[in-house]
């Protein structure tokens, strides 16, 4: 097994922030870990590297495109068109070498290209072949995910790769089979590829959508408008293609007597990872992060420690950016502390870490819409003006602009500051929507 130098891995760094500082009697130690991935597509010049890494800068990856063709992708039939155009330009976007196929899924899946239970490698050809089979996709049916992300599953693991990412496109909600199948797809094949799902129209459902994502490890969107789906399915591919590292995992070690309470990634956005803990030897756990580009993420670790004395200080928590390695053992690729000190200053034990601060304010952001708005489909007006009201107020106070935009398309903001709105009468459906699904995007804190 190759050992990989610096210069043909992407480096990872983790850099951890809190007040280590605790009273007397204090028991819980909250820190952000910032993990930042650099250097990308400097991979694939090691003889023997693992496949782990993306070798070849893109090319050991393998994409499954999932159109939905049920009978409700023709009203209006800009849909269907929208749906070809947008898988079209994405299949351009794909790099030569890439492995990848297209599925139509409706209440059956159905491999469209390139057929026969494999998967096509990108050349000029290929994608020329891929474009033709997506002419002929037509809308018909109903709709059953499960179906779909199974077949995808199947594929992806055809071929010998690190990088399995699939591209799911929906308009309509799972109607063609029960919550518990689609549930036990997701929990089948979480950790086998990640993907990204998207919903077209307005006829879809949000929480169905987000969780999908939220299981496989990708982002959730809102195409309201299908003439837009183009443009979104390129951004995706080429993110999809920039991804170098596979399986990546957040290991965290505690000393005796000490617990994980919570870990969440809190940007770029709340997404909870507490209950996805696979135990990792002695009192050490991994959390899932999914695949790896050039890009930066932010966790909210919470750990519980021991009583102790004033004056004592403790390590709380080691953490650690680990992957898998074919042998059963992990390459850890960056570390950091996170530490405890009782102390009777009040001023150093009572003060919070502005990291903390912030991202604790987002995941309440992202709550309180999802509150406020399930609040507002059940007719409860004054639960809805509150929850609604302190997202507005946290939205301001962290600068969240993008959020605050969204909300006041449902709501009018009286004063801000305070959290004082009005629910409007009338909220265009893809307004409401397009809130609950960017609900958990956050903002950085300003360094």
């Amino acid at each position: 097994m190759a050992n990989f130098s610096k210069s043909n891995v992407p480096q990872f760094s983790v850099e951890v922030y809190q007040n280590e500082y605790l009273p007397e009697g204090g028991r819980e130690v909250n820190a952000i870990v910032t993990v930042t991935s650099t250097g990308g597509g400097t991979v694939g010049n090691a003889v023997g590297a693992p496949h782990l890494y993306n070798v070849g800068g893109g090319t050991d990856a393998a994409v499954a495109l999932m159109v939905d063709c049920s009978g409700s992708m023709d009203y209006p039939p800009t849909k269907m068109r929208g749906a070809r155009d947008a898988s079209a330009a994405a299949i351009d976007t794909l790099r030569d070498g890439v492995h990848f196929a297209v599925i139509a899924g409706t209440h059956i899946a159905k491999e469209v290209y390139p057929g026969g239970g494999r998967l096509a490698v990108a050349d000029a050809t290929t994608r020329g072949q891929a474009k033709q089979a997506l002419r002929k996709l037509s809308a018909g049916g109903g709709t059953a995910i499960g179906t779909w992300l199974r077949l995808a599953d199947r594929l992806l693991h055809s071929a010998d790769v690190p990088i399995r990412h699939g591209i799911l496109l929906t308009d309509g909600r799972n109607e063609h089979e029960s919550p518990e199948d689609l549930r036990a797809t997701l929990d089948a094949s979480a950790g086998r590829f990640t993907c990204d799902a998207r919903g077209v129209g307005t006829d879809w459902e949000v929480k169905e959508v987000t969780g999908i994502a939220s299981a496989l490890l990708g982002t959730a969107d809102i195409v309201a408008d299908p003439a837009h789906l183009a443009d979104d399915f390129t951004q995706m591919m080429e993110t999809a293609m920039g991804k170098e590292v596979a399986d990546v995992a957040l290991r965290l070690w505690t000393p005796l007597g000490s617990e994980i309470k919570f870990v969440k990634q809190v940007a770029p956005t709340v997404e909870e990872l507490t209950n996805r803990r696979t135990e990792a030897g002695p009192r050490a756990g991994d959390y899932p992060t999914g695949s790896w580009g050039d890009e930066s993420r932010d966790y909210h670790v919470c750990v519980q420690v021991p009583q102790a004395d004033l004056g004592q200080e403790m390590l709380a928590a080691r953490v650690s950016l680990v992957i898998p390695q074919p042998d059963g053992s992990a390459q850890a690729l960056s570390q950091g502390l996170v530490r405890a000190v009782w102390t009777d200053d009040m001023a150093a034990s009572t003060s919070i870490n502005p990291q903390v601060a912030h991202y604790t304010g987002q995941a309440e952001l992202a709550q309180v819409i999802q509150q406020g708005l399930d609040a507002r489909k059940a007719g409860d007006v004054d639960g809805a003006t509150s929850k609604l009201g302190r997202a507005v107020q946290l939205a301001a106070l962290s600068g969240n602009a993008d959020t605050a935009k969204l909300l006041s398309k449902v709501v009018d903001v009286v004063d801000a500051a305070e959290g004082t709105v009005r629910l409007k009468a009338k909220v265009a459906e893809a307004d409401e929507m397009t809130l609950e699904t960017r609900s958990t995007k956050t903002v950085r804190v300003k360094k």
